[in-house]
Parts: structure tokens; sequence; C-alpha cells
């Protein structure tokens, strides 16, 4: 199993004994040794901020829904259990738009500013 970004996955994530829908953000890397995938949660509660991404009306989310970047984490892929869908290229682009804001990974030397 290798995951590619976009993709979304029932994970558990070790939350009141359920599954989640997740977003990989990993890199696709087709000869990856790795153990852990990057993903981001998304949920049902919107809470408007720039670390949220809302996600169209998709036939495999039953509800409306958001991919909330600030949940960012890891996991081992063998609690990923199965592929549900992709989410389209565009909410996938503004997925990385967040994650850069939300990692301050923009570019050049002293891109944040300290209150």
């Amino acid at each position: 199993m290798n995951p590619g970004p976009g993709e979304v996955w029932l994970a558990d994530l070790g939350l009141a004994a359920k599954t989640r829908p997740v977003v990989i953000v990993s890199r696709w890397d087709p000869d990856s040794h790795r153990a852990l995938i990057l993903y981001v949660p998304l949920t049902t509660q919107s809470r408007p901020s720039s670390y949220e991404v809302p996600i169209p009306r998709l036939p495999f989310l039953d509800r409306e829904s958001f991919a909330n970047v600030q949940g960012m984490g890891s996991i081992p892929i063998i609690r990923l259990e199965r592929q549900i869908g992709r989410i389209p290229e565009q909410t996938m682009a503004n997925i990385r738009k967040a994650l850069v804001y939300a990692l301050d990974l923009g570019p050049g030397p002293g891109n944040h500013k300290n209150p």
C-alpha cells in the first residue's frame, strides 16, 4: 500500500474506537519505505479560519466537511483502513496553501512576525 496525496482514507486515529476520514498530505513517493504517513483530518465542525479548508460536497462524504490543517499528524500506514475517495486537485492545492500558512513555510527568511 502506497497512499498518495489527495486520497481520502478511513483511519484509526485511536479516538473512541472508530475510524475517521483523513486526507493524505505526504508527498508521492513510489519507492517509499516509510512507515508513517502524514495526514490532515476531516471534520464536520467549522471554525472559520485560515487553518480550515472547505471540502466540496463529494459522494463519499455524508456531510459538509472541512480539512483541519491544525490537526495534521502522522500515523503508521497500517492504521489506514481503506481508501474512500479522492479530493479535487483545486481543493488539494488549497490544503497545501493552508499548510504553508500554518507551518510558516512562506518564501524567504523572516517570513513570520512575532507579536
